[in-house]
């Protein structure tokens, strides 16, 4: 008899319903994920907006972490998992043969890649068989080329679930921006993935962490938080002139690694590149889905900068995550601050968007809530 699940479906612009769908035996090549939790991720708002319109009706949620429930023979012999192993899944379905995946890059495989046709957790629709690609369900169903991670013991689910946010900015903090001691490292924007380069940056050991947000209150909360997870400095730009309390903050000499976290508007962009020292790096990560209109590029020439832009996160950091998270290394376990029920699926999305909950950080839905 088949299974039937209840799962969060978005079915239109910022509309969830319920539904009862009938989860896939495992075939020899694929298997079935009991969800435990699944994480509400900030890139799950702009697709909660626009996904449903151009991949019809799906279920969202990419930051899963559950219990294998079934396996297939060759699954098995792959993935090296067993039935009731705790295990965080990634995001990326790669193809597992291209040159990304065989140098170990497989998030810059074009399989990954939504926007090219490609597979993602939480990303491809129903009309896709056997249609249960997200977590935000009661159970998932495993492609083959699933990545997973094994879940360190003593780590709950809802903790296990900051391993992809927390990876990113193991990511574009310390294995792509180089951060280091005796350095001073600036974020721009004090939401999931700034907050996770912070506990980066101070991990990596650098001697002055700094980062930036908004005068209202919700970043107010964040900022606290940031300097509890162990920022020395916080700067509200709405209220404080960011170049300058900078420039007094290092003696003139600027950051040496800038990473751009904020979402929305393309002034980030700028003021990044003004904030590095010469021979500094800037990391370009929160998309802003908009063309800059004016951008100086002979600056990036004369002060000798790197500048690299960001895709996601790496197998090692994810790795290196679940590490940070076991260990609860400077409190990085009160970065999760609200969990919902399947129900409130459309709640936990539109708090992304300040229109729910306040106060929130890093969600999770448990479908058996």
């Amino acid at each position: 008899m088949a299974l039937t699940v209840r799962a969060a479906v978005a079915v239109e612009a910022g509309r969830t319903e319920l539904r009862e769908l009938a989860a896939p035996a495992a075939s020899a090549t694929s298997g079935l994920l009991k969800v435990a939790v699944t994480g509400v991720c900030g890139s799950d708002w702009p697709y909660y907006q626009q996904l449903p319109a151009s991949r019809g009706p799906l279920v969202l949620g990419h930051e899963t972490v559950g219990h294998v429930a079934e396996l297939g023979e060759v699954a098995r012999a792959k993935w090296g998992v067993k039935e009731g192993d705790l295990v965080a899944l990634e995001e990326y379905l790669p193809c597992g043969h291209c040159e990304f995946c065989r140098s170990g890059e497989f998030r810059l495989c074009d399989a990954t890649d939504w926007r090219l046709g490609g597979l993602r957790y939480g990303a491809t629709g129903l009309s896709v068989a056997p249609g249960l690609w997200g977590g935000f369900s009661q159970y998932q169903f495993l492609h083959l080329n699933t990545v997973f991670h094994r879940v360190p013991a003593g780590v709950s689910p809802r903790h296990a679930a900051l391993a992809l946010p927390l990876a990113n900015g193991v990511e574009w903090t310390y294995l792509q921006g180089g951060a280091g001691p005796g350095q001073t490292v600036l974020i721009q924007g004090p939401g999931q993935q700034g907050l996770a380069c912070v506990v980066a940056a101070r991990e990596a050991g650098a001697e002055r962490i700094i980062i930036t947000g908004l005068s209202n209150e919700t970043d107010a909360r964040r900022l606290a938080l940031a300097r509890e997870l162990g920022a020395h400095h916080t700067i509200d730009i709405e209220s404080q002139d960011l170049l300058e309390t900078v420039a007094d903050l290092t003696g003139g000499l600027m950051a040496d690694l800038v990473i751009d976290c904020a979402a929305g508007g393309t002034d980030s962009v700028v003021t990044a590149i003004q904030l590095a020292r010469k021979r500094g790096r800037v990391i370009l990560g929160g998309q802003k889905r908009r063309r800059i209109p004016e951008f100086d590029s002979d600056r990036i020439i004369a002060r000798f900068l790197t500048v690299k832009g960001m895709r996601g996160h790496s197998y090692e950091s994810v790795e290196l995550a679940l590490q940070l998270i076991a260990g609860d290394r400077h409190g990085v376990k009160k970065m999760s601050t609200h969990a919902f029920g399947l129900e409130d699926t459309d709640l936990a999305l539109r708090s992304l968007a300040g229109q729910g909950v306040q106060g929130a950080i890093h969600m999770t839905i448990d479908p058996w809530n």
